[in-house]
Parts: C-alpha cells; sequence; structure tokens
C-alpha cells in the first residue's frame, strides 16, 4: 500500500493494516524531515485505500521512535520565525491527519517513545506498551518543548498536571506510571503486545470501544466545560521555576502555553505551539543545548576511534591511596575492572577503602546498587604496600603526591617492573607529562590521565599526550577511562593541560578584579546569577587555596605574558594567613559543620579587611554586567588559545571538557559556544574596551579573523 525509506504500510488482513517505522539502514527510528513527509504519505494512502477498517502502528526496531533528527535543527533554527512557525505548523499536518482518521489507530509501543515518538503515540486512538517499553518528551533537555503536538495532546489525555510534570522534567516513564497517569491505555508483555493491540483494534473497529469519544476529546478545549481542571497552574508555576532556574526558559515557556492553549480547541492550540515553538527554539539556551547534545555525540565518536589499537585492561594497578588515587581505584573496580592499590602507608591505604565503603553504601541505600554488587566491588580493591601484581597489571596510574622529583624518584624505580606492553598513566594535574617522562627509558607508553575530583561522580578524564607518547598509550588510556564510564578528551601536553589552563584565565581575571577594589562576595554572586554553581572565591575554597596557589604558578610559569603573577594576590595573602578554604575551616569564607556534619559556609566578617591590604585604590563597586565580561571575556580568550594551538582537536571537544569538569553554565554551552553566541565582532569589541586591565582580554588573531568576516568557532550549520 504505501513503501517508504522510514516507513511503510501493509494489509494485515481482516481489513487492517499495519503502519511500520522501519527506518532504512540504521538501529534506531527518527522523525526527521523525510520521516514526517512520508508519513503524511502513508496517512493519505490509508485515507485513500477502500475497505480499511483501522491501523495498527508498530516498530520494527528495538525501539520505537526515539524523537526528532536533531542534527536537522542547525539549518532549521536559523530560518526567520515565521518561516519556522510555517515549517512546524507543516509537519503537524501529518500528526493531525493520523487522528483525524475516519477509522481506529491502535499503536503498539515496544523500546523507547520519546520526543516525536511519544507524539505520535498520543495521536493515535488507542496506546498499547509493552512493560519494557518508556516514553517521555525529554525536549526541554535540549531547551525546547514539544513541537508536534505533545502541549497540546498530553494534557487532554492524561490531564495538565501530569503534562506539566512530564513536560516540565522531561524524564522517561516506565509503563506503570504512563499507565497510571493514563498517557497510555493498557499495558502487557512484550510477548502480547502486537496481540494485545490487534485484539483492541478489532474490538474498536467492531464497535465494543468507543475510539470516536477519546479522539474527540482531543479536539475540545481542555477546559471547555468550567470543570477548573486548569486550577492548578498558579501553584505548578512555583515548582517548575524553581526546579528550572533562571536560564532555562523551556519548561516555564511550556506550562505557559499549556494554560493559555487550555480554552482552545486543538487546532488553534497547535497554532500557539507551532508559535511558541518557534520562540523558544531562537533562545541562548536552546542553541547551546542542542549543540552540548550533538558534542556529546561527537566526542563519543571521537573517542571510539582514539580506542583502536587499545591494550585491553583486565587488572589495574593505582599508586597512592589519596582522595584522587582511592576515587581512580573505586571506580575502577566499579567499572568491573580488578584493582590494587599500592601505597607506603597502611592508614592511607584502610582510609581509601573505608571510603569506598561509605560511598557505596550510600549508593545501596538509596537503591542505586544492589549490596551484593557493593561487595563485589569492594572485594576487587586489594590493598599494599608494595608492588605485587604490577608485572601483571595491563595498566598503572599514579596518583602520588605532586612534586616532580618524587615522581621521578617511583616511577624510575617502578618502570622496569611493568610488563612489556603495559600503560604507565600519571594523574598529575600541574605537571608536565614531558617533564615527568625524562625519568623512564621508554616514555612512548607513558601518558596522563588527569581525572577531576570527585573522582567517582566527574565525568571528565583528560587523557595526555605528551610528545613521545605513542599512540597505543592514548588508545589504551581512552578505552580505560570510557571501561570506567567516564568521558575521556585527548589533549595535548602543557602547563595546565586544557581545563586548569583555562579556568585559571577566569579565577586570575577575578583576582585582578579583587585587587582593584571588587568586593568578592559581589563577584560570587554576580558569577552564581550568570550561571556558575559557584563563584571563584567559594570556587578556591572548595579546591584548596593551596592546590589553587599552585596551579596558578605553574599556569603564571607557562603563559608569563597573557597570565603573570599577581602583584596583589588574594590567594596568596590567605595561604599566608594559613587560610586553605573548606580543609582548614577558612578562606575567603568560613565553614562550620551542621548537626549532620555538612559543611556550611558562612561569611568571613574578617576577609573585606584583609582584602583590602591588596587595593590600593580602595574598594570600588562594579556592575554585575562588568564583572560578568571582565571573568568571561579571557575564558573565551585562552579557550580560543588551547583551541588554535591544537591542545584538543575540535570546539565541541574544548567546550565539552569545561562543561563535564567545571560547572560551567550549561546554557551558555561552554566558553566558544558562548562567544559564537554573543557574536565574535562583539566579543572583540568587549575584549578591545578591556585590554586595558592586561594581555588576558587581547584576542587572538583568529578572533579578530573570524570577527571580520561574521565566522564562527563552531561550524556554519550547525549551532
Amino acid at each position: 500500500m504505501y513503501q517508504g525509506k522510514s516507513i511503510r504500510v501493509r494489509a494485515i488482513g481482516d481489513g487492517f493494516v499495519e503502519l511500520c517505522f522501519d527506518r532504512a539502514g540504521e538501529p534506531i527510528n527518527k522523525f526527521d524531515a523525510r520521516t514526517v513527509t512520508e508519513l503524511k504519505e502513508a496517512v493519505a494512502a490509508i485515507a485513500a485505500a477502500p475497505g480499511v477498517r483501522g491501523v495498527l502502528a508498530t516498530s520494527a526496531k528495538d525501539v520505537f521512535v526515539v524523537g526528532a533528527d536533531i542534527t536537522e535543527f542547525g539549518e532549521k533554527f536559523k530560518l526567520p520565525h515565521a518561516d519556522l512557525v510555517e515549517d512546524v505548523r507543516s509537519s503537524n499536518e501529518a500528526f493531525v491527519a493520523l487522528e483525524d482518521l475516519a477509522l481506529p489507530t491502535v499503536v503498539a509501543i515496544d523500546g523507547y517513545a520519546l520526543g516525536g515518538g511519544m507524539e505520535f503515540v498520543l495521536a493515535c486512538a488507542i496506546r498499547v506498551m509493552s512493560r519494557k517499553a518508556q516514553v517521555g518528551l525529554p525536549e526541554v533537555k535540549l531547551g525546547l518543548f514539544p513541537g508536534f503536538g505533545g502541549t497540546v495532546r498530553l494534557p487532554r489525555v492524561a490531564g495538565p498536571q501530569a503534562a506539566v510534570q512530564w513536560i516540565a522534567d522531561g524524564k522517561p516513564r516506565d509503563a506503570e506510571d504512563a499507565l497510571a497517569a493514563g498517557a497510555v491505555d493498557v499495558v502487557c508483555e512484550s510477548e502480547q503486545l502486537r496481540a494485545t493491540a490487534l485484539d483492541l483494534l478489532r474490538q474498536a473497529a467492531d464497535g465494543a470501544i468507543d475510539w470516536r469519544a477519546a479522539q474527540q476529546r482531543k479536539r475540545k478545549p481542555l477546559d471547555g466545560n468550567g470543570s477548573g481542571r486548569c486550577a492548578g497552574f498558579a501553584e505548578w508555576r512555583k515548582s517548575v521555576a524553581a526546579a528550572s532556574g533562571a536560564h532555562q526558559p523551556a519548561a516555564l515557556a511550556a506550562l505557559d502555553l499549556m494554560e493559555r492553549a487550555a480554552a482552545f480547541d486543538r487546532d488553534a492550540a497547535l497554532a500557539l505551539e507551532s508559535e511558541a515553538f518557534a520562540r523558544i527554539a531562537k533562545t541562548q539556551a536552546a542553541a547551546s543545548l542542542v549543540q552540548v547534545f550533538l558534542s556529546e555525540q561527537a566526542i563519543r565518536k571521537a573517542a571510539r576511534r582514539r580506542m583502536n589499537g587499545a591494550r585491553p585492561v583486565k587488572q589495574a594497578v593505582v599508586l597512592g591511596a589519596g582522595i584522587m588515587g582511592g576515587g581512580i581505584a573505586l571506580t575502577s573496580a566499579r567499572s568491573g575492572i580488578p584493582v590494587r592499590i599500592s601505597d607506603v602507608s597502611p592508614k592511607a591505604l584502610e582510609g581509601a577503602l573505608g571510603e569506598a565503603g561509605r560511598l557505596l553504601a550510600r549508593q545501596v541505600k538509596a537503591g542505586r546498587l544492589t549490596a551484593q554488587k557493593s561487595e563485589a566491588v569492594l572485594k576487587a580493591i586489594t590493598l599494599q604496600t608494595g608492588q605485587e601484581g604490577v608485572g601483571q597489571a595491563d595498566i598503572v596510574v599514579e596518583a602520588i603526591v605532586e612534586r616532580l622529583e618524587v615522581k621521578h624518584q617511583v616511577l624510575g624505580a617502578l618502570e622496569s617492573r611493568l610488563g612489556e606492553s603495559a600503560v604507565l598513566a600519571s594523574n598529575t594535574s600541574s605537571l608536565r607529562i614531558d617533564d615527568v617522562a625524562r625519568a623512564l627509558e621508554r616514555p612512548e607508553r607513558f601518558v596522563g590521565m588527569h581525572f577531576f575530583n570527585p573522582v567517582p561522580s566527574m565525568q571528565l578524564v583528560e587523557v595526555v599526550q605528551g610528545s613521545a607518547t605513542s599512540e597505543e598509550a592514548v588508545a589504551t588510556a581512552v578505552a580505560y577511562a570510557i571501561a570506567m564510564k567516564k568521558t575521556p578528551v585527548v589533549v595535548k601536553d602543557g602547563p595546565g593541560f586544557l581545563v586548569n589552563r583555562v579556568l585559571m584565565a577566569y579565577t586570575g581575571a577575578a583576582l585582578r578584579l579583587i585587587a582593584d577594589g571588587a568586593d568578592y562576595q559581589a563577584i560570587d554572586r554576580a558569577m552564581e546569577a550568570f550561571g556558575w554553581p559557584m563563584g571563584p572565591s567559594y570556587l578556591q575554597d572548595v579546591i584548596g587555596i593551596d592546590t589553587g596557589s599552585h596551579v596558578a604558578d605553574v599556569i603564571a610559569a607557562g603563559y608569563p605574558h597573557r597570565m603573570p603573577p599577581l602583584e596583589h594576590d588574594a590567594l596568596k595573602l590567605m595561604l599566608a594567613q594559613g587560610r586553605l578554604g573548606q580543609k582548614s575551616g577558612a578562606g575567603f569564607y568560613r565553614y562550620e559543620r551542621d548537626a549532620n556534619g555538612r559543611l556550611v559556609r558562612k561569611v568571613a566578617p574578617e576577609t573585606p579587611e584583609l582584602l583590602a591590604t591588596l587595593q590600593p585604590g580602595g574598594p570600588r563597586a562594579f556592575a554585575d554586567e562588568e564583572i560578568v565580561d571582565r571573568l568571561m571575556l579571557p575564558f573565551i580568550v585562552e579557550a580560543a588559545h588551547a583551541l588554535e594551538e591544537g591542545v584538543v582537536a575540535t570546539p565541541a571537544e574544548l567546550d565539552m571538557a569545561l562543561l563535564l569538569a567545571l560547572g560551567c553554565p550549561l546554557y551558555i554551552g561552554g566558553a566558544l559556544k558562548y562567544a559564537d553566541w554573543l557574536g565574535l565582532d562583539e566579543v572583540v569589541r568587549r575584549c578591545d574596551a578591556l585590554r586595558v586591565h592586561g594581555p588576558m582580554y587581547e584576542p587572538t588573531p583568529r578572533m579578530r579573523q573570524l570577527a571580520a568576516g561574521g565566522g564562527t568557532f563552531y561550524a556554519q550549520g550547525s549551532f
């Protein structure tokens, strides 16, 4: 009856036809432009065919439909507003035509039905779901909301409260939740899904099920009878606003849309949705979050390519039982790779194992891990004060003290005990890989694996390639990171590698601003309002003032022109006063433990007086906008330098590293995406206006070139 590249329709007997999603040459189904067109054509073919009594909608894949083709958003969202509204409205015609068929439609959902897939489901008259399936509308995670009728149909099918919850949080729902909400009609085992759906289709076609009433409800205003079903929007708005934050407008915009659309019939409500979707698609959050999604896909592919030639890691050794070493060992064991922790201190070893046990116990208590799995993880960790098992290890990760002479001594002595093809890695955060490698006979098998604290929860691993590091060593480190469920980004060796280097440009700008008279709390408030999880002074307290000061020294030595040592350095002042941040109970702020043992930040009344000694011009007030520019522009400039120097291969990898390691505001998408959003001409203009404050505000030549030509860091056609 109909055959496309994504959809086919065939007769299945008794006057019924099957509309099957089966995207050619791909493992999943998605609603790209071609599939939407095919849906229109398939529905038209069904409507025109004589003798058809009903439609069974299925998927030939392990998933139903996972949503729209996000790779198409780049060009589509660049359309003028009116054209984008028309594009969305035109796509909606396919779903309306399906819903308006003069015969029953039953959809059989197995696997995932997300986004556009769920919107197709909602357009059908009867919805059957297997117990292993999941449904949802996750568009808010892309800074968007549903645009194929989801904001119109879900409130009319499941009620407005469920619709607000589902669309605002974007989480997938299992079969029981979907049934309880009324989003689906029947739940069954996967093995009975087709038979159950066909039985319901026969009942509907024979008049035993009033499918027309179900479809008609979706065409009417939601609150047309004055029942007060929509009275809760004001209350729901409070919870949605609290959960969304100031920089993620999609969830609140969806709620406002559903509230307005409640008084209109389906067609008018769909027109409102198309208009509102075109507006939300033009926001900074949407542009950035879509790019983040695409970048995640890109760096996964890049990591898979870099794994070629990797040595399988079946046994690991970690040198050092401190916070980092213990975290690396736990993460390795949790991923199924047995690990030995070696440390000269039995007390440190017991502490590492104890901390691992506490973290696992919390996961068991939260229901994220079984007690049996927790026990197995702990059994996979072996403690030792010697170097047993080093010769059998596929990888040895060094996480000892950050002193070059100590690393030279330990690694130089260890190297001869390694297996012939074993890889030696260092978790150093402040020493160059090439400098550490000088103590080795075979530097080609030495690679950096810079984890971030706390290791079990932080996703990024910088895989650092020194000048002698082999591709096999890099591949093995990448594969090991992936096995630990981390996101590896390969970076070139250099002071601060990538993340700490770019972070120090931001931190250094904050320190200079303090020296210029700014209130450190005002800086923190401005940057937290901008979207950072914590301001720069609070961040240094959390990292540790001693650690932050050491990193600043490393970066200043490596990049003395742009980031020279400060004459008036708040970190050095705090260090001299013994104020190390949270670890000592005082830094920029004071810290006390509450009744539950959690550290609580409090204002330190003595800090302004201390910092006043660094402010020869006295205190000054700065507008939030100036504070943001003073900190974010060096962040952009240093990221641009790193990209141009080949420290990292692509803008996507650079920005994802900053997002994963630093908590860089998600809605800006990273340093380079933020620059693209502002426009490089505007970035250069703002930098030039601030050049009096130092060379960190000097745009790179490539930035000026892109600005002059209207270019962007990310390729045209992406976000």
